[in-house]
């Protein structure tokens, strides 16, 4: 039979290794093609490792002929992020100090999806310390979306998102700590999961070997379909190897088990970050096809807490999360420019330089503040099982790389909005550890994907990738850009 396209979806790839309909080196070739001829217009994956990766096929393809039983994902081509350490690459996270050093070991993720049988043959691309909603950095240069290369595909999954739309690879893993799973599979028309805090052990997702990781911080899958996104996260759920002797994970099932017993609240922008109106009237248009299906829905259902408030309290346990990476200088900068700022300064500059330098106790006031609105969302599900909202004020926007990122604007509707403004929508969900799948849903009048935030309670993931998954089938799947 002749091979299938290279959006085949990974579950997909994996079913016809399995019945030996293709072969995993054949497999394989195909997307090192791929690379060949879209890569260099985009620059999405930055590294290989091609010989490495064609004994791996070769030997799936041995095990596969004999009968071996293997892995979920044996011989699936797939990439991560440029942040995993990858034995035998660097991990650089943009930073030139660590370019042309190869790390000895794989992160925990990595070795999870060898073991499921995935061959991985490259990274993909990222912004310096991965802190940026566009991919550029020094090492490897700029990635440009398959969409319109004039944009960014986000960041800082960036490379990973604009890997899968384009078909460069089947299956991606990337990070979130401010919607850097979210915002790309949002920018480039992908699927992408951001798990409850602490369901994905992160070893190995460190800069420089570190063994501390940061608060809201996570990893998860990004794929171009809803149980792709189910299939890796089973993949790759699970404690570091410290823990793993102590304590084993058992997501539950999804809930509801139908989509006309589905209770969902729908919201299309907020007066903390105004959203453009052709995101809203792409979530309009999902609201709209839920009614149509008899789903039980709200576009006034809203947490118990001033989103204002909560906006504010993200940037600070944010950017206290992120200090570890500053250096001296930076550490130095913020100090001076907190002591300078008024308390009732609430641009984000302030708030930014107030929460790298804060007190251990003014810490606790924010967690604890955070605490509580975590127990608002827990009351909130009681009567919803998801929160549909935006990932970003708009669709993916040109590439800009000069200046602060709080100097940086976006156009919503027709008003300048700074680039830092949307992590409200990173944060409203995220810093109280929830689970959030974005499935795309749409276009803009551009021709720009559009995606949906979908937010669930704590360790209710798969019932997220369920309701992108019933989106996928019943209203928008992926879509491959043209030209590609």
């Amino acid at each position: 039979m002749p091979i299938p396209t290279a959006f085949t979806t990974a579950s997909q790839w994996a079913r016809l290794l399995r019945t030996r309909k293709v072969g995993a080196l054949e497999l394989l070739k195909l997307y090192e093609k791929r690379l060949a001829a879209h890569n260099p217009a985009l620059n999405a994956v930055i590294a290989t490792r091609w010989d490495e990766a064609r004994r791996e096929a070769r030997a799936v393809d041995r095990a596969l002929t004999l009968g071996k039983k293997l892995g979920p994902l044996a011989g699936v081509p797939m990439t991560v992020k440029e942040s995993f350490d990858l034995a035998g690459l660097p991990t650089t996270w943009g930073f030139t100090e660590y370019a042309g050093k190869p790390v000895a070991t794989d992160a925990l993720a990595v070795r999870r999806f060898k073991a499921a049988g995935a061959i991985i043959f490259g990274k993909t691309n990222v912004p310096v310390a991965l802190a940026d909603w566009q991919s550029f950095n020094p090492v490897y240069g700029t990635t440009n979306n398959p969409w319109d290369v004039t944009r960014g595909p986000g960041g800082s999954s960036g490379g990973s998102a604009a890997a899968l739309a384009a078909g460069l690879t089947a299956l991606e893993i990337g990070s979130d700590i401010g919607a850097s799973i979210r915002d790309p599979a949002h920018y480039c028309g992908v699927f992408g999961h951001k798990p409850t805090y602490g369901v994905c052990g992160m070893q190995g997702h460190a800069l420089g070997g570190a063994l501390g990781y940061a608060d809201i911080s996570v990893i998860g899958p990004l794929a171009r379909s809803a149980s792709d996104l189910k299939l890796a996260l089973s993949v790759m759920a699970g404690p570091n190897d410290a823990q793993s002797s102590a304590w084993q994970l058992k997501l539950p099932p999804a809930r509801p088990k139908q989509l006309r017993e589905l209770r969902v609240a729908v919201m299309l922008s907020d007066k903390t970050a105004e959203v453009d109106q052709s995101v809203q009237r792409a979530l309009q248009g999902l609201g709209d096809w839920l009614r149509r299906e008899k789903v039980r829905l709200s576009f006034t259902a809203r947490p118990a807490f001033d989103t204002g408030e909560a906006h504010r309290t993200f940037i600070g346990l944010l950017r206290a999360a992120t200090s570890g990476r500053l250096s001296a200088p930076q550490a130095t900068q913020w100090e001076k420019l907190a002591r300078h700022r008024r308390a009732d300064d609430f641009s984000y500059e302030a708030q930014a330089a107030r929460g790298s330098t804060m007190r251990h106790a003014d810490w606790l006031k924010l967690n604890e503040t955070r605490l509580q609105y975590g127990q608002a969302w827990a009351k909130f599900f009681d009567d919803w099982d998801v929160l549909i909202c935006p990932a970003g004020a708009t669709s993916a926007f040109p590439h800009m790389q000069t200046g602060e990122r709080w100097e940086r604007m976006l156009s919503v509707n027709g008003k300048p909005q700074p680039t830092t403004t949307q992590m409200f929508w990173a944060g409203y969900s995220g810093m109280c550890f929830l689970p959030s799948t974005v499935a795309p849903v749409g276009f803009c009048e551009r021709g720009l994907p559009i995606g949906a935030q979908i937010i669930g309670p704590q360790f209710g993931d798969f019932s997220t990738i369920a309701v992108a998954d019933w989106i996928e089938r019943g209203y928008h799947r992926f879509v491959a850009p043209p030209g590609f």
